[in-house]
């Protein structure tokens, strides 16, 4: 469920680590501090497994989510999940029936049947309900090629935000190098940012 119904306490703990990652966010992205000042920003914590949406620099919404099971990485065919500054790209799934399954991006009409138990899992990586694309901001980074002539690209390598039919294993790293959230979240998260919005994604 979204963390805006939790406990005050809850509440309150996702405030202090929203408010740490911000920080950390502009330190180690100084050189686009303003853009996260302006702008709706995704903060998503690898450590923790969960995303944070800021608006004015002020938490909106916090949710659980999971990052690669590889970890993370931005070499092409890792299938980890690249760090950094990244920029949705593209939105696909508007008005999709919850739990509808993706592939290229292409609604196909199917509906995944949604695993709560951590030890199920799924016949394939599938993306359901919704993907917001991402786009890497950093050049050499997260974007384009490295200093080895490497593809580092976050867009080329297919990098999303999307739902996924094995909720039960959210919380912990599992995905090939997306980040995984639960299907109605995903809907809600689609429809609180736009194309243009920021995503941070820190190791801590």
């Amino acid at each position: 469920m979204p963390q805006d119904i939790n406990p005050l306490n809850q509440q309150e703990t996702d405030n202090s680590r929203f408010d740490s990652l911000l920080i950390a966010s502009k330190q180690l992205l100084s050189d686009h501090t303003q853009k996260i000042n302006e702008q709706d920003t995704i903060i998503v914590s690898i450590a923790e497994q969960r995303l944070y949406l800021s608006k004015n620099n002020s938490l909106v919404k916090s949710y659980i989510i999971s990052s690669a099971e590889a970890g993370t990485g931005n070499l092409s065919g890792s299938y980890q999940t690249p760090l950094g500054l990244h920029r949705i790209s593209d939105k696909f799934g508007e008005n999709a029936k919850l739990a509808s399954i993706f592939t290229a991006r292409t609604n196909t009409l199917s509906i995944a049947k949604i695993l709560k138990s951590p030890d199920d899992r799924s016949n394939k990586d599938n993306i359901t309900s919704r993907i917001l694309w991402l786009d890497g901001l950093e050049q050499g980074i997260n974007r384009g090629k490295d200093e080895s002539g490497n593809n580092v690209d976050s867009h080329s390598r297919y990098i999303y935000i999307h739902g996924t039919d094995e909720e039960g294993r959210l919380g912990k790293a599992a995905s090939h190098g997306c980040i995984r959230m639960a299907n109605q979240e995903i809907i809600e998260l689609f429809d609180l940012v736009t194309v243009g919005c920021l995503v941070v994604i820190l190791e801590h």
